[in-house]
């Protein structure tokens, strides 16, 4: 199967290029870069020329109206680092631009099986000159410190000069937006000037960030076929930005190659910033083909372990497809970094760590690459003392409490009510590491960092809630949906809460079982005493019920509000929280994105079938779906309770959300979050897969119009294979151990590669 997704068009809008920008980004998890034009888009077009490493950020004012006590009056924010993507060229004294002369032909592509994106114009200047242009570009998965661009210009139907001029700009902006909350407010250059140095052609400049003091270094170098003897370097001191020019003259039909070799260091990972960037120069130069063919290979190892097929829809397919690449592009792999909620394809959100990487894209690479799931979650470990100090500060005497939006680990939400009020992230991140143990057996991870993990967690859920009738019950909190803030037993909230002490008390236990408990407790101060208030704690959490309606409410509140009439809204009036005041939603029964519905998925033995269709049913009135993060849960839910019709359209409206720009943003960066929850739809919504704790558990069904559905997968360091079609479905051992597979036909024993169980779709 060829992954390929590509736009052809003879002009792009403005608002099309723009989307471009988002779609045809190259990222590798530590480097991403926007895919704008090389030649630069016309003065006053409104673009995001951009490149970010993740986790490189600046320190910037976030003002607040009123002076609180430990509420946040800066934050970090992912900023914009260089401009390297500058490449021009001037066609027997013409200037290429898109938007001078005519385009005969433009096609961009992006190309998942080879990790490249690609643009290839035909174009007539204004004096008649035809040449075709090809521009390709790579982010190195072997080598994340490169990005690459490749061109080619060949003249069609004359001879002449060509000249080429490539810029490297140090000193750039971000983007903003000041009418858009996900987005930063103003623009700002976030850098000064650090050093320069110009060596054998290749120009080296560094920078530093104005407050929290991180050098940036980045090198770019260029080899040009034909050689041309006036080639040259130039430094300018005053912009920091260096400038290669050159002089080539063609034939007819002779083609112009020129590579351009860019390559990033930071502070945070390396002590010598110029002195790594030289060594990845002298490792990449030159070396084009060999790391074209290294990228070849990473992704056909990630397709061959991630690949998850839709048959009879070929749009869905590709959206999926285009869905789980991006998720491999924007995951951060040295425990330094996560997956910021736009990745590495844009700014919005100023490249913040939320809740969404564990509990939408973790699933994801827990079953698909469990070694890069480890390496996410060792992020959060890393931060696990920023965290105490972060409960510290809001007045909890012990365990650890996650910020809300982060890079380091301190907390970046200014607007507390809808962010650090979201305590639910402890649980989030609880789960993702339960989720992680369950899937793999990884015993060294829980002895190591999760164990302690989810301990600090669960001390935390003890300090803020407290006893009341015999129930556990926590108060002032926010849970997922954002139009329903600072509540009171958020059912969400709370069923995160019950499984957080759930798994402290477990992990406790499988330590005691491998003879490991001593140490840890001593080391962490942990009592039985303790533990076993967590069980209690657990054993009699609060979870809201309404006997008449026969629904689990959102929160102790909820129903007492008046329903708001999303019929009667205007359409240009959503998303709802740009059109109306906070406490004007607060007011109503009106969600954002699933919440309850989200803890039925997570948690459903909490809540019987018929609770959990009432309340889907309730809430499906009432939620505008607002975030990108809602459509998938009600597509899981919907499989769950056989709603065949609701789940097909839920899935279509989430899964193509960038690729079509259902929210109106995708310029901004993609929408991650949704990405995973995309995966989960297909395999825990229709595949009906479940870990269970001896194995795995399938109940699948296909919507109308798939005419079949494959997927890999890992548990406990086995590989299996999940097809269905025809109205049949297998689940196949490819290697490893043993698995136990259950179906509705019963209990199925795959003992030797090749082993499969069987049965027939509901």
């Amino acid at each position: 199967m060829q992954r390929v997704y590509s736009v052809r068009s003879t002009q792009p809008t403005h608002e099309q290029l723009a989307l471009q920008e988002t779609v045809f980004h190259n990222a590798n998890g530590y480097l991403g870069v926007r895919g704008t034009l090389e030649e630069g888009a016309p003065e006053g077009m409104d673009t995001m020329r951009g490149a970010y490493v993740n986790g490189f950020y600046e320190i910037v004012p976030m003002k607040q109206a009123e002076k609180l006590t430990h509420v946040r009056e800066d934050k970090e924010s992912m900023i914009n680092v260089a401009d390297v993507q500058g490449v021009r060229f001037c066609l027997a004294g013409e200037w290429f631009s898109q938007w001078t002369g005519a385009l005969v032909e433009c096609e961009r592509l992006l190309d998942m099986d080879r990790g490249i994106t690609e643009r290839r114009v035909t174009w007539r200047s204004p004096k008649g000159r035809e040449t075709v242009l090809r521009f390709r570009r790579m982010a190195s998965f072997a080598q994340p410190s490169l990005f690459l661009i490749d061109c080619e210009v060949t003249p069609l139907n004359y001879e002449g000069t060509v000249e080429v001029e490539s810029t490297h700009l140090a000193l750039v902006k971000n983007y903003a937006n000041p009418n858009d909350p996900r987005l930063a407010g103003e623009s700002e250059c976030h850098l000064v000037p650090a050093g320069s140095l110009l060596e054998e052609d290749a120009s080296y400049l560094s920078t530093r960030t104005r407050v929290s003091g991180l050098t940036l270094t980045t090198g770019v170098k260029h080899a040009l076929e034909p050689a041309a003897s006036d080639a040259r370097t130039v430094y300018d001191p005053d912009a920091h930005a260096a400038a290669f020019r050159a002089t080539v003259t063609l034939e007819r039909g002779q083609p112009l190659r020129l590579q351009k070799y860019c390559v990033f260091s930071d502070a945070r990972r390396h002590d010598d910033t110029l002195a790594a960037a030289q060594q990845a120069m002298a490792d990449a130069f030159g070396k084009a083909d060999a790391l074209y063919r290294a990228q070849q290979e990473t992704l056909a190892a990630f397709w061959e372990s991630s690949d998850t097929t839709i048959l009879g829809d070929n749009d869905a397919n590709l959206s999926m497809q285009f869905n789980l690449y991006q998720l491999f592009q924007s995951a951060g792999r040295d425990g330094l970094c996560s997956i910021a909620a736009k990745g590495l394809s844009g700014e919005g959100y100023e490249g913040h760590y939320f809740w969404d990487t564990e509990m939408y894209m973790m699933p994801f690479f827990t079953l698909t690459m469990p070694e890069l799931a480890r390496k996410l979650l060792g992020y959060r470990y890393r931060t696990l003392d920023a965290a105490r100090e972060n409960a510290r500060l809001l007045g909890h005497r012990k365990g650890a409490l996650y910020p809300w939006r982060t890079i380091t680990g301190r907390e970046c939400s200014g607007y507390f009510l809808a962010g650090t009020a979201q305590y639910h992230i402890v649980g989030d991140i609880a789960y993702a590491v339960g989720m992680y143990y369950e899937a793999t057996g990884d015993r060294d991870y829980l002895t190591r960092e999760g164990a302690e993990l989810l301990l600090e967690t669960a001390r935390l859920w003890m300090d803020v809630g407290h006893v009341v009738e015999g129930t556990f019950r926590i108060n002032c909190v926010t849970g997922p949906d954002e139009y329903t803030c600072l509540v009171n037993n958020n059912y969400y909230t709370n069923a995160c809460a019950k499984n957080n002490l759930e798994w402290a008390v477990r992990a406790a236990g499988l330590l005691e079982t491998w003879g490991l408990y001593d140490e840890w407790a001593a080391r962490l101060g942990v009592t039985r005493e303790e533990l076993d208030a967590f069980a209690h704690a657990a054993e009699i959490m609060y979870l809201p019920y309404d006997e008449k309606l026969g629904i689990n409410p959102q929160d102790d509140s909820f129903l007492q509000k008046p329903v708001w009439d999303i019929a009667a809204t205007p359409r240009e009036n959503f998303p709802l929280l740009l059109h109306y005041h906070p406490l004007q939603l607060y007011r109503y029964q009106v969600c954002k994105q699933a919440d309850t519905v989200l803890a039925h998925v997570l948690f459903e033995k909490l809540a019987d079938a018929g609770v959990r269709e009432r309340s889907f049913r309730y809430y499906e009135k009432i939620t505008t779906h607002d975030s990108s993060l809602s459509n998938c849960i009600f597509c899981i839910e919907a499989c769950r309770l056989g709603l065949r019709h609701e789940a097909r359209a839920y899935f279509g409206d989430s899964v193509k959300t960038d690729l079509l720009n259902t929210h109106g943003n995708s310029k901004d960066g993609v929408h991650t979050a949704n990405m995973g929850g995309c995966y989960m739809a297909v395999v825990n919504g229709f595949a009906g897969f479940r870990l269970c704790a001896d194995g795995v558990r399938v109940d699948p069904f296909l919507p109308e119009g798939w005419t079949g559905l494959k997927f890999s997968f890992q548990y406990r360091g086995s590989r299996l294979r999940f097809e269905m079609e025809g109205g049949r479905y297998c689940v196949r051992l490819l290697s490893g151990g043993p698995v136990s597979v259950f179906t509705l036909e019963g209990a199925h024993r795959l003992e030797r590669p090749g082993d499969e169980a069987e049965g027939k779709t509901r």
